[in-house]
């Protein structure tokens, strides 16, 4: 790290950090009328997967020319619906947006694929109502993840002992 204005660079590191935090307690406070309760899989979320995407994008080379990226995009989709049935499946505390899902799905008793797929869209047109761009991955993640959760989380859900007999 360069010394290069390091005092103001530290301070905005740390200032956006903390504004994030301040912006996932906002979207975790609309679970209290969900009655959703965070749980280790929340505070787990927000540590491993940063981790996860550190280790992963040391060692993992960028694809090259469009096939590739097209493959590493649909592996991503994929492995994101997977990997969201897995974590929320053991029932130890969603993430701040799929808390919001499941919230929802209980609370409503709407179909979770359809929930989801409402979130996803809506994030993204704010997104792209605020400024942002609006790329072919990201339509395809917001309609795709929640008919991929809704098909997978019952493979991976555990059901409670208590429940079983």
């Amino acid at each position: 790290m360069t010394s290069w204005r390091l005092p103001r660079r530290l301070a905005q590191l740390y200032a956006g950090l903390v504004l994030y935090g301040v912006s996932m307690a906002l979207v975790l406070l609309a679970w209290i009328p969900l009655r959703e309760r965070p749980g280790l899989g929340t505070l787990s979320n927000v540590v491993v997967v940063g981790l996860a995407v550190d280790a992963v994008l040391a060692v993992l080379p960028a694809p090259g020319g469009l096939p590739g990226r097209a493959a590493f995009a649909a592996a991503g989709i994929l492995l994101n619906g997977v990997a969201t049935a897995a974590y929320i499946g053991v029932r130890l505390g969603p993430g701040p947006r799929d808390g919001l899902m499941t919230g929802l799905v209980r609370r409503t008793g709407g179909p979770l694929g359809p929930i989801r797929t409402a979130i996803e869209v809506t994030v993204v047109l704010t997104g792209w109502l605020l400024g942002g761009t609006l790329g072919v991955v990201t339509v395809l993640y917001a309609l795709s993840i929640g008919p991929l959760v809704h098909l997978l989380l019952p493979r991976f859900a555990l059901t409670p002992p208590e429940a079983v007999g």
